[in-house]
């Protein structure tokens, strides 16, 4: 029964991360709105968390899938939180994302330029609520999903 803390928070970090996906499905497939490149990238952590969850559940070894959560979602707020900068402009996103650099490019690279571009740009803000983006929304979400696994880490009996 002590134990049951610890199985309970790292089944709900699992749902979290889970219900984010689901959200982010959701927000594409029923809202139309299409996930840029950096929204893609904040999916995969949230993938490992939620199935590392279900490992831990089943195996029985909360520690390891507590640290490696962690870790997952310390990538996850940093992506959202890199993420919500080049939304606001405070600093340039991945040129593969953005507007990037057109420079002194030919007619025929600036077309092959056009062309190779994503639809959805990383640098424009698809849905707001109450002032934050869903990057936003992600970094916020996914630093109480970190303190979430390492509540986990530092609760979890003996080393399995």
């Amino acid at each position: 029964m002590t134990h049951s803390l610890p199985r309970l928070a790292a089944l709900a970090a699992g749902a979290g991360s889970l219900a984010l996906l689901l959200g982010a499905f959701a927000f594409q497939h029923i809202g139309g709105i299409s996930p840029c490149p950096m929204c893609l990238w904040q999916r995969w952590p949230h993938a490992i968390a939620a199935l590392l969850a279900l490992a831990a559940l089943i195996l029985g070894r909360l520690r390891p899938a507590a640290l490696l959560g962690a870790a997952a979602m310390a990538v996850s707020t940093g992506l959202g939180l890199f993420h919500s900068g080049v939304e606001r402009g405070w600093w340039q996103g991945p040129d593969t994302c953005t507007s990037g650099p057109i420079g002194n490019l030919s007619p025929d690279q600036l077309m092959e330029q056009i062309m190779a571009a994503p639809l959805v740009r990383c640098d424009e803000i698809a849905w707001e609520l109450f002032g934050l983006t869903m990057a936003n929304y992600n970094a916020i979400i996914s630093a109480g999903l970190f303190a979430l696994w390492v509540f986990v880490l530092v609760k979890a009996p003996g080393r399995g």
